[in-house]
């Protein structure tokens, strides 16, 4: 592979972390106005559908023989449902009980969480190293945890946590029953499905919770809505694969650690949040066990 190219590959991968990082930000300056978890992820797959919809038609259209693969929707039906519709929802729902740093240092655990259903689901073997990884990566979480715990909100926060460690979980399996199929069907196609499967099944839950209740929000809740599904989801979704397709997806997975850190920035900035030292020392030990255990993978 040439310099440029992976120079290149890595700007796509970066920018799509970063974009990324910001959807939890987005969120929590949406819960100032008074929106529902529930409601609040509609708007933001709705907004999506239209996008995804299109990229599904071009993409058939270019390639018609991968029509025969989806015949068999159910695979795909389920792991949209667990990383677009549970995961998502999970995480919308922690965010409104802890602050957008603690979620994407809890978020971030999935990589460790992938390597210990591999064991599990997969039978693959586990190294040492990736014992340590884990245990340290959990070690960064209840120190990050601790640095944030306040006496008059602590079970709020213990519930808010545990809902961003649900989406950790159910993201975690998204990403390993995905493997295969998108494999098969193509990254685009199977995102695209995925997203339209799990934007039906978001659609029935809000209308059953309020009822389609979507026109009485402040005009700040739809723009950020919108900016919510153009720029944490679409867009990134696009610079993500593209930085797959070019540097693969371990070297991009590596990359993509720049997220929890980013996310606490922005929080910093856009929300105030204070960052003490205790959570910058929870933050470090998460990812440089992920770093460790990503590099750890990429040498065997």
């Amino acid at each position: 592979m040439k310099g440029n190219a992976k120079i290149i590959g890595s700007v796509w991968a970066l920018s799509g972390a970063l974009l990324v990082s910001t959807k939890a930000v987005i969120v929590k300056l949406a819960y100032q106005y008074e929106v529902d978890s529930a409601s609040l992820l509609m708007l933001r797959m709705l907004f999506s559908l239209p996008f995804f919809t299109v990229i599904a038609w071009h993409t058939l259209s270019k390639n018609p023989e991968r029509l025969q693969v989806l015949k068999n929707p159910w695979p795909i039906a389920f792991y949209g449902l667990m990383g677009y519709y549970l995961a998502s929802f999970f995480d919308l729902a922690g965010l409104q009980y802890i602050d957008a740093g603690l979620e994407r240092i809890i978020l971030f655990t999935y990589p460790s969480i992938v390597l210990l259903l591999t064991v599990l689901w997969l039978k693959e073997k586990i190294m040492l190293p990736q014992v340590i990884a884990i245990f340290t990566t959990f070690i960064g979480i209840g120190i990050a945890y601790l640095g944030n715990v306040s006496i008059h909100h602590e079970p709020n926060m213990i519930k808010g946590a545990l809902l961003v460690f649900l989406a950790a979980i159910t993201f975690s399996v998204y990403y390993i029953g995905s493997q295969k199929w998108v494999a098969e069907v193509g990254t685009r196609l199977y995102n695209s499905a995925a997203m339209i499967i799990a934007a039906i099944a978001i659609i029935i839950h809000n209308s059953l919770v309020n009822g389609f209740n979507l026109f009485s929000f402040a005009p700040p809740v739809y723009w950020y809505a919108l900016l919510m599904a153009t720029v944490s989801t679409v867009i990134p979704s696009f610079m993500i694969v593209e930085g797959i397709r070019i540097i693969g997806a371990k070297n991009s997975s590596i990359i993509s650690t720049v997220g929890p850190i980013s996310t606490i920035i922005l929080a910093s900035v856009f929300l105030g949040e204070k960052v003490n030292a205790i959570q910058w020392v929870g933050t470090l030990v998460v990812i440089g066990s992920i770093l460790f255990l990503m590099l750890k993978r990429q040498r065997r």
